[in-house]
């Protein structure tokens, strides 16, 4: 799996950039005036008067370079993304981190989950295991005809068997294995897409070879 590694932490005045917020360092007013362009088509020469801040000053902020959290930002998100794409979209949070971490990254598994977020990455959730059959607790049991005595004298004497789910690329497949309990042998085994059949199995008899 290839991954985007961690950048060198830049440091500023003997501090190191370690994390990243959610939403970019920015000046309140020039962030207002930007916005009111994008989402309202309203020029920035008069965003910046109604402000009371000068166009110079604003055009100075808007095209500033990226500053190392925000770059450190850009490449981190991209990392998670590739590292969520390369578990084909399964992945949450705890899983990306992992990935991350092993990869080199030096992040938190909160500052992962705020990235997968922002981009709008949500990974695909465990799907929950159904039993094949629930007992009906408000049917009649049914007898039972062996007495737990699963041992037999001669062929064709006991006969016992179970359902069994097998999933395919196909689909569901159900398997009826029956077992002759004298010779230990399986007479027929068969198998169907459903569990509730068209027409009732035909009778036979198994004979040994």
């Amino acid at each position: 799996m290839r991954m985007v590694m961690p950048p060198p932490l830049a440091s500023a005045g003997g501090r190191l950039y370690w994390a990243w917020s959610d939403a970019p360092l920015q000046n309140p007013k020039a962030a207002k005036s930007a916005s009111q362009r994008a989402d309202h088509a309203v020029p920035y020469a008069l965003c910046c008067k109604a402000l009371g801040v000068s166009e110079s000053w604003f055009y100075k902020w808007h095209e500033r370079p990226p500053t190392p959290r925000q770059a450190r930002r850009t490449t981190l998100d991209k990392a998670v993304r590739e590292a969520f794409e390369a578990s084909e979209r399964r992945y949450g949070s705890p899983r990306v981190y992992d990935d991350l971490v092993n990869a080199g990254w030096a992040v938190s598994e909160k500052t992962v989950a705020v990235s997968m977020r922002s981009q709008g990455l949500v990974g695909r959730p465990k799907r929950r295991y159904h039993c094949l059959t629930w007992p009906d607790k408000a049917a009649v049991p049914f007898a039972d005809l062996v007495n737990r005595d699963f041992s037999a004298a001669a062929l064709n004497d006991k006969w016992c068997g179970d359902l069994t789910e097998l999933p395919t690329n196909e689909g569901k497949l159900y398997l009826a294995p029956v077992l002759d309990l004298a010779s230990r042998r399986v007479p027929g085994s068969p198998s169907a897409s459903t569990t509730t059949p068209s027409s009732p199995p035909a009778r036979s008899r198994w004979q040994p070879p």
